[in-house]
């Protein structure tokens, strides 16, 4: 295990995951992105269609993608922001919010499987670095970006 990688081991956990919520979702006809899209929007008020990337960590662009077919199933309905007239809110329909329940049932599952299985403290400490790790990218702290430039 000393020879794997940081990075290694972050995407072949992620990617066994993501296969795994992908799995259960499947038996549902659906998607792990439309699951988590379903859990970032807020069900009784809906959310800004420009705040759900930022908030997902998702391109613009399949974004686009995942909610046109959410619209296309029924599960979201886009209607003017009431605060800002050039603005779009996502809700939920009744449907998006049944398989919204699922989605988030299948979270919790995972979580409290993870939780009886790793100690508090362990679980504290992969919060901390996976915390860490996070802030060093997000800020760019690791590869600055003056100092890559070719000279």
């Amino acid at each position: 295990m000393k020879d794997k990688t940081i990075d290694y081991l972050l995407r072949t956990t992620w990617l066994s995951v993501q296969k795994m919520y992908n799995e259960e979702a499947a038996k549902f006809g659906s998607t792990m992105a439309t699951g988590f899209t379903l859990l970032s929007i807020d069900p009784e008020h809906g959310t800004p269609s420009t705040s759900l990337g930022p908030k997902m960590g998702m391109e613009p662009t399949s974004l686009s993608r995942i909610l046109k077919t959410m619209d296309e199933l029924g599960l979201i309905e886009r209607k003017p922001n009431p605060d800002d007239g050039r603005g779009v809110l996502i809700h939920l329909t009744e449907f998006g919010r049944e398989k919204r329940a699922y989605s988030r049932e299948k979270v919790l599952t995972f979580n409290e499987a993870i939780k009886k299985t790793i100690s508090e403290e362990k679980l504290n400490h992969f919060y901390e670095v996976a915390e860490t790790i996070n802030d060093l990218v997000s800020n760019k702290k690791i590869y600055n970006q003056k100092d890559n430039s070719i000279k």
